[in-house]
């Protein structure tokens, strides 16, 4: 039997198959597939040229690499690329079930601890800097640095601000929802879960999802959503529903539905700085205050505003969030060029 596994496991695919390699992590239960080999090198001076180049040229292999039967519905990736500013150590593109996201905080949590522990860049106890261009912009991490671990990593985000408080919408099959609509990185709609008749719980999942997308179709319609920099990032990524915590020590709970019925099990690095910004706004915490927010697993981050800034015509805040990053495996993915589903499909 030893000599059967020792056969199967020196398997290699065909030459002429395309092969990908992956690390897989996760942030607090939210997964993360790091792409470090295989795929097409991506031209563009900007992280957002590559961004579209990935969508327009290489879109196959995404959905190849998150659908099933490689992923699943709510899979999450990471492409590593070089840096387009003198001052990163390297780029990343964050791709998830429906294209490709702007920011995102688990994502950040997870490359850095994949990036430091895997090799791509030294470490340094007892903290290790790291600098990433993102879509969004430039985002700044720091790994804390136990016995050549990466034990968390909490990172300054790009300035995030309130773009709209106490909104109503009419919502078909809802009625009136209340909202408000910040941004941490992408853009998000904020609903109260008590308001729409839901918890933040795995019992409500189902719920969660159907409330949530139609929640964000209904204020996709009727409010115009426009970044002050970036028309690339002027739309609505999902909806955020937020709770009561579960926890002694948590200030709350939410639960994000984003692009097609995606979910996050972490509670949403960008989708707090989101909420930090309008707690911020109505004087519910204060600078350099921090609070607890857990996911819809009963995992948290902590995020705290760390700074008051200005962000083209708005007040926005430099939120910092911190949270704990696991890997998971060393994966190859091979494409048969016979296989009709190489490309991937997805069921929700």
């Amino acid at each position: 039997m030893t000599l059967l596994r020792t056969k199967m496991e020196g398997w290699r695919p065909p030459a002429d198959w395309p092969v990908i390699t992956a690390i897989d992590a996760h942030t607090e239960g939210e997964p993360l597939r790091v792409i470090v080999g295989g795929y097409p090198r991506l031209e563009g001076s900007t992280i957002l040229e590559r961004r579209l180049q990935a969508r327009l040229n290489h879109d196959a292999l995404r959905t190849a690499l998150l659908w099933e039967p490689r992923g699943h519905a709510d899979m999450y990736g990471c492409l590593i690329t070089a840096p387009v500013t003198a001052s990163a150590d390297f780029g990343v593109l964050f791709l998830h079930n429906e294209g490709y996201s702007t920011m995102c905080g688990h994502g950040i949590i997870a490359v850095t601890k994949v990036a430091l522990e895997a090799g791509l860049l030294p470490m340094q106890s007892p903290e290790t800097r790291v600098t990433i261009d993102t879509p969004a912009g430039l985002v700044v991490a720091f790994a804390r640095i136990e016995r050549e671990r990466v034990r968390s990593v909490r990172f300054r985000n790009i300035p995030s601000f309130v773009y709209m408080l106490d909104r109503k919408v009419h919502v078909p099959g809802l009625g009136l929802v209340r909202y408000d609509v910040a941004f941490g990185g992408a853009f998000y709609a904020y609903v109260r879960a008590a308001d729409l008749g839901v918890t933040c719980t795995p019992d409500d999942l189902g719920e969660l999802i159907r409330k949530g997308r139609a929640i964000k179709r209904a204020v996709i319609q009727t409010t115009d959503i426009n970044h002050p920099l970036e028309p690339d990032l002027g739309f609505i990524y999902g909806t955020i529903f937020i709770d009561e915590p579960q926890g002694k020590h948590a200030h709350s709970r939410n639960v994000c539905v984003f692009a097609e019925g995606q979910v996050d099990r972490s509670p949403t690095g960008t989708g707090i700085s989101g909420r930090a910004a309008i707690h911020y706004r109505r004087g519910e915490i204060g600078l350099n205050e921090s609070i607890v927010i857990e996911s819809i697993i009963g995992s948290s981050l902590i995020v705290c505003v760390k700074e008051e800034t200005a962000f083209g015509p708005f007040k926005a805040i430099i939120p910092e969030v911190e949270g704990r990053a696991y890997i998971t495996g060393r994966t190859e993915f091979c494409m048969d060029p016979d296989d009709p589903l190489s490309s991937g499909f997805i069921l929700r």
